[in-house]
């Protein structure tokens, strides 16, 4: 467990995500900790694949993954992670969804699909209203499938057009072993890159808000065993930003509000 005195970040870093939109870093998972959540990942997969769904382009997620999977926690919640997400988001935090998401080898054409998840939020120091963890479950390199971004500074203004960023930023495409995570703001431009490999790749994709925020969206229903039942008020808090479909399941199974 951090010492939650000592930032997880040095400034160094802080400024890199001030500049760019997002951090890499290799060391925030233990070996073990990387182990435990790969094999709760293909449980996952394997005993629940009627949760999982076509998504995206050449992928399969399962946006429930904290209701078939609730140790799915470990990830969501680790300390050091946890940690290097308030540091930059500043203030109190909530849970936003989680997606486990596959993607198997592929011999079609590389293929992107710029977006951008929510609009940037100017009162925020990053212009930052969620942050995404991008945790790697296989090793990722330039011959795999990996997430993309186009690096994006807050001293820049923010460009609409998807081209008129990518001719500006550039493409940042991500690269680690498994265990590696990459912080960054879902308002910059981003993307899945999937490319010719023979590699498949596996991945945790969880988004954490500001508490006194709406609800990033309606992916993932948020199980009563964290926002009511757990023992811990602040975890009760984290995950009590209740999106539309939980309290439709909460209505659905006589749990009040």
């Amino acid at each position: 467990m951090p010492n939650p005195t000592e930032p997880i970040l040095n400034e160094v870093e802080v400024d890199y995500f001030r500049r760019h939109g997002y951090i890499v870093r290799t060391d925030l998972l233990g070996d073990s900790e990387r182990d435990e959540l790969i094999a709760l990942f293909d449980r996952d997969r394997d005993q629940h694949s009627f949760r999982w769904h076509s998504y995206g382009h050449h992928q399969r997620a399962n946006y429930d993954a904290l209701v078939t999977t609730p140790d799915f926690d470990r990830a969501i919640r680790h300390p050091k992670i946890f940690a290097a997400i308030k540091q930059l988001m500043g203030g109190a935090i909530c849970f936003g969804e989680i997606g486990a998401r596959y993607m198997p080898p592929y011999a079609g054409d590389l293929h992107r699909s710029w977006h951008r998840d929510r609009p940037h939020w100017a009162a925020h120091p990053f212009r930052m209203d969620y942050i995404q963890l991008m945790l790697y479950l296989t090793d990722v390199g330039a011959d795999t499938h990996c997430f993309s971004l186009s690096p994006e500074s807050i001293y820049e203004p923010v460009l609409k057009d998807n081209h008129a960023q990518l001719k500006r930023g550039g493409i940042a495409d991500i690269h680690g072993p498994a265990g590696t995570v990459c912080l960054f703001n879902v308002a910059v431009l981003h993307t899945a890159t999937t490319r010719p490999t023979t590699h498949e790749r596996k991945t945790l994709q969880i988004y954490y808000g500001h508490r006194d925020r709406k609800y990033l969206a309606n992916d993932s229903v948020i199980p009563p065993i964290f926002w009511r039942d757990h023992k811990d008020p602040e975890v009760r808090a984290f995950y009590g930003n209740l999106n539309e479909v939980s309290n439709i399941y909460n209505r659905a199974y006589g749990i009040a509000p």
